[in-house]
């Protein structure tokens, strides 16, 4: 039985009482579900995680979403991200190599995949090496942001829709690949997403979101950036500070998160990824104007 400990006031908990890396009952699933759509942010300890053991609890809570920019810059499918600067057991990057320095991109608040036609349900993090300071991934909860909007701001931005564009994004930080590129073109997704367990409610922005469907764009922007701002308040942040063996699970469609960022010239950091396709475009979901 899965046992939870809350991370948060607004969101996440602790998980323990469970293996994430042997075969699950299919009561196991069911229950990971439900904590997901309760929490949005799990934190599972000390899991002696393994690549196969990561893809197998990804395939077991829906179908693996092909990690994009492998897909786009080669047209290979892999499920595998690499979060860090390690090469091997006795080489890594340092803090001016490309490859650090687009993952920098990673150091804003953003819901993975919200570039794509049908974007993440959830991420799920192993951590194999942390540096020694900093490293630390923070999450924010858009559905508790919405919550705190008063009735007349939620009226106003429950019908729009958005536009979200990886380009618009991750050049602020570094080149992206010509045929990466090309591959994520700006998807239109709804503004307002409700999660089909609990009916709650949540908006869906982040610094892929570029700009409002039928907006000029100085008052799309000014509208992104107040919702971003009124989600990421310091008091309402969680930043976890990883252990060796920690496997994290967070919700795409509610959470926001970024990396803090670390010394990669001083420290070796080593995480695997994977991410579980969501079941649709945002824009087949049913509407949440009432």
């Amino acid at each position: 039985m899965l046992s939870l400990a809350p991370l948060h006031e607004d969101f996440g908990a602790r998980v323990t009482g469970i293996d994430l890396t042997k075969p699950l009952s299919s009561q196991q699933v069911e229950a990971l579900h439900d904590a997901i759509d309760t929490y949005s942010v799990l934190h599972f300890p000390d899991q002696a995680m393994t690549d196969e053991a990561q893809l197998a609890l990804t395939r077991s809570l829906g179908e693996p979403e092909p990690e994009h920019v492998h897909f786009g810059k080669t047209g290979q499918v892999a499920y595998f991200g690499t979060i860090g600067n390690v090469v091997d057991a006795e080489t890594k990057r340092d803090g001016d190599h490309p490859h650090s320095v687009s993952q920098r991109g990673n150091n804003m608040w953003h819901s993975d995949s919200s570039f794509r036609l049908v974007p993440s349900y959830v991420s799920i993090l192993h951590a194999y090496e942390v540096p020694g300071e900093g490293g630390e991934t923070e999450f924010v909860s858009q559905r508790a942001a919405y919550a705190r909007l008063d009735p007349a701001e939620q009226a106003e931005i429950d019908g729009l829709h958005v536009l979200h564009d990886y380009v618009f994004s991750r050049t602020k930080v570094a080149p992206v690949d010509p045929n990466h590129a090309a591959s994520l073109p700006p998807i239109e997704q709804r503004l307002v997403r409700r999660n089909p367990a609990n009916g709650l409610k949540n908006y869906y922005v982040g610094s892929h979101a570029r700009s409002i469907i039928g907006w000029s764009g100085v008052d799309s922007r000014r509208l992104i950036d107040r919702l971003n701002e009124a989600a990421a308040r310091p008091e309402d942040v969680y930043s976890h500070r990883f252990t060796e063996g920690d496997t994290l699970f967070w919700d795409n469609r509610c959470v926001l998160h970024r990396g803090a960022g670390y010394d990669a010239n001083r420290w070796r950091r080593y995480m695997r990824q994977t991410r579980v396709a969501g079941h649709g475009p945002t824009l087949d979901e049913p509407s949440v104007v009432a």
